[in-house]
């Protein structure tokens, strides 16, 4: 086994006596690099007690940020691998002394990367640990991160949106304006006419070869009269799209201004205020 050593092994007592290993981190949207380092980490003896500490969120937040997910789900998850012995929850940002005693650990497994401390300085909180010889070393998984995941969320924003409000949320859970949600429910269903127009053209398309074999024309001739054909009607397609497009935007600027009123009842008169001029502002340059 990869950092095993015989002499560790008579030092812990031998096989009887498992090697308390701890690994620490935040494991937000556990994925399975998460479960990869824990996996290394247990391997690290035939005998391996390993324990898991999770920073709770407010350690979380003032030293690394928001959180998808909350620290109770975030323990959740960890009870859930594998790999995991014992999860211990509300972990400090820096392993000291005094927490190795209490938890009787014997070596602290995490990735060589340095990572800062809570004094500002640039310090690895795992200074201490390195330096008296307590640390092991993991390996990162390349490919996969919990920011690599919330950046593919954030690139395809607007499908997982519209998503969402098919499945029955509200704009407002989502944070979605309501010139934003006309907007993206408008796309929508622009690409699926454009998807339903390609597919037409290809049945025509392959209908057109069809009746050229037959009647016995030269192909490229058809294909002429098929490109004329289908930029015709696209361009009848567009034209009718840019009208469409003028009578949403006359519809939407009306229905926002005779709801502005309704929208007091219910929220702040500031903040809608302030709301409603900016979708307002939303719907012209989304037409200009």
């Amino acid at each position: 086994m990869e950092g095993y050593k015989e002499s560790e092994a008579r030092q812990f007592g031998g096989a009887e006596r498992p090697v308390r290993v701890y690994s620490d981190g935040i494991y937000d949207l556990f994925h399975f690099a998460h479960a990869h380092s824990l996996e290394q980490a247990k391997k690290l003896f035939p005998n391996t007690y390993l324990l898991v500490g999770c920073c709770n969120d407010e350690v979380t937040h003032r030293y690394k940020g928001k959180t998808v997910l909350t620290e109770k789900e975030r323990y959740e998850s960890l009870r859930h691998c594998r790999w995991v012995d014992e999860v211990i929850p509300d972990a400090p940002w820096i392993v000291t002394q005094e927490f190795l005693d209490k938890h009787q650990i014997d070596y602290v497994a995490h990735d060589s990367l340095p990572y800062a401390d809570a004094s500002g300085a640039g310090k690895d909180v795992y200074e201490f640990v390195k330096s008296v010889g307590k640390f092991k070393e993991t390996k990162r998984t390349e490919g996969i991160s919990t920011s690599d995941i919330i950046m593919r969320i954030i690139k395809d924003y607007n499908q997982y949106v519209i998503r969402n409000l098919e499945r029955g949320y509200s704009r407002k859970e989502l944070g979605v304006s309501y010139v934003k949600e006309k907007r993206l429910r408008m796309d929508m269903g622009f690409k699926k006419l454009r998807e339903k127009v390609k597919k037409q053209q290809e049945k025509v398309g392959e209908k057109i070869q069809t009746v050229a074999k037959t009647a016995g024309m030269h192909r490229n001739e058809w294909v002429e009269n098929a490109d004329r054909l289908v930029a015709g009607f696209l361009e009848m397609f567009e034209e009718g799209c840019h009208n469409l497009g003028t009578a949403i935007k006359d519809r939407l600027q009306v229905r926002l201004r005779s709801q502005h009123q309704n929208y007091l009842l219910y929220e702040d008169e500031d903040d809608d205020d302030e709301e409603l001029y900016e979708e307002e502002d939303e719907v012209e340059a989304f037409y200009r």
